[in-house]
């Protein structure tokens, strides 16, 4: 039996959805504008990202509790995704600290609640707009462990940097044991097949404890500026 050709929308249910799909780019507009006037004034800074499933009491929340607060004692504002686990943590020590505390805050299907640890809270419905913000504001990457997310957010700093389509900023990978397998494939599959080049694994830096992860970020700037070149402000306006 040929299997059937389901239902076409009506072209009158076609105009509609593009209708409203027009409509959204208004609201994604209005994502950014709020999300650039409100951090403009945020600098310098240091997106942490992690796990959204590790308790309070979890060693990788409690060591990053103590990377933001060190960070924000040192006069880095921290940015996290506004939720929890990590993203608690990041804000918790941040609030801690002498810096602001961040949190660009995503709608999820099942809810995400924003942790009560920020200073200044933005909220999103669009990945790819609180992506934006991340990176555009950020000075340094710190990456804990975590999951898809977590993944997707190292995956799109390193693509940026390598492209060159953001400047060159510090990415530390926090916790060699749970980041070994990854980097061992990136090294093993990734660069023995070619797909990437030996100068990218140079990008990432492995850390184990908060005070290498403020050491690396302040050694990586200690003959630059903090803030981004004419250059490099040209690229984060063409992200």
């Amino acid at each position: 039996m040929s299997p059937t050709i389901p239902n076409h929308p009506s072209r009158l249910d076609k105009r509609e959805r593009l209708s409203q799909e027009s409509w959204k780019v208004f609201q994604i507009m209005a994502e950014f504008v709020q999300g650039y006037e409100t951090l403009a004034s945020i600098e310098p800074a240091v997106s942490i990202f992690g796990s959204a499933r590790f308790a309070s009491d979890h060693p990788h929340y409690l060591m990053t509790v103590e990377i933001a607060r060190l960070l924000s004692d040192g006069g880095f504002a921290v940015i996290s995704g506004g939720g929890p686990g990590i993203m608690e943590a990041a804000n918790k020590g941040a609030k801690e600290g002498g810096a602001p505390s961040v949190g660009l805050n995503i709608s999820l299907p099942h809810e995400q609640n924003d942790n009560p640890y920020q200073d200044v809270s933005l909220h999103f419905k669009h990945f790819f707009a609180r992506k934006v913000m991340f990176v555009k504001h950020a000075s340094a990457y710190v990456i804990m462990p975590g999951g898809f997310g977590t993944l997707d957010e190292m995956a799109e700093i390193l693509t940026l940097v390598q492209t060159g389509k953001s400047r060159r900023i510090p990415i530390i990978l926090v916790g060699s044991e749970f980041w070994s397998g990854l980097l061992g494939w990136f090294r093993g599959t990734l660069l023995t097949e070619g797909a990437i080049s030996p100068s990218d694994m140079d990008l990432m830096t492995i850390c184990d404890d908060p005070q290498t992860v403020i050491d690396t970020i302040f050694d990586f700037y200690r003959n630059r500026d903090v803030g981004a070149t004419a250059e490099e402000q040209q690229k984060l306006l063409d992200l």
